[in-house]
């Protein structure tokens, strides 16, 4: 059920797709996360199967080395030509593997001076709040994350389930210069 107890539309349900999600480890030990949250691996790092997109998220820069079998993960999806899509300060921790040298790209917007010092062969900007270069889609913070990902959804699904989706997640996002995007209200209670 929808939002407000309506059903899911017809053509949302045609358009949607499943999803499977791995939460990929160097071990299957739990990660201790952001505010004492603790993750526990569904798959390492080597024993990931080919994925279509991965979504890295954002250590700490300071003091964070990537592991060699996340490089290694991170460097195969890409040579196959497969979606990355960062958040907060996820570019900086691929952009260790090399694979943003020459690339567009962006990171939370207060460690921009940082990530353009510590890997000087990107392009980095604070300009958008994502920027999509080729297969690699980065963004800045969190909530720049999350109206990246509405993006993405709209490019590649179509207005009408982003329109659902957003309704039900009562998400009200923004576009790249981060401004308010009005919905359709296509699924609004009335």
């Amino acid at each position: 059920m929808a939002a407000q107890g309506a059903p899911i539309p017809a053509n949302v349900l045609t358009t949607a797709i499943p999803i499977d999600f791995h939460h990929i480890g160097e071990t299957l030990e739990p990660i201790k996360l952001t505010g004492n949250y603790h993750v526990v691996p569904t798959v390492t790092a080597d024993q990931c199967p080919p994925l279509d997109f991965l979504l890295i998220g954002g250590p700490n820069p300071r003091g964070y080395t990537i592991t060699p079998g996340f490089s290694k993960l991170i460097i195969d999806h890409v040579a196959r030509g497969k979606g990355i899509f960062t958040t907060c300060t996820g570019a900086m921790a691929i952009a260790a593997t090399g694979v943003l040298n020459g690339k567009n790209a962006t990171t939370n917007h207060i460690l921009v001076e940082l990530a353009k010092v510590m890997y000087p062969e990107v392009k980095w900007t604070k300009e958008k709040q994502w920027v999509v270069d080729g297969q690699f889609w980065t963004s800045g913070g969190a909530s720049a994350g999350m109206d990246m990902m509405a993006e993405w959804v709209k490019e590649g699904y179509g207005e009408e389930l982003l329109e659902w989706s957003l309704e039900v997640l009562d998400f009200e996002r923004r576009d790249v210069e981060g401004k308010a995007v009005e919905r359709l209200g296509l699924y609004k209670q009335k």
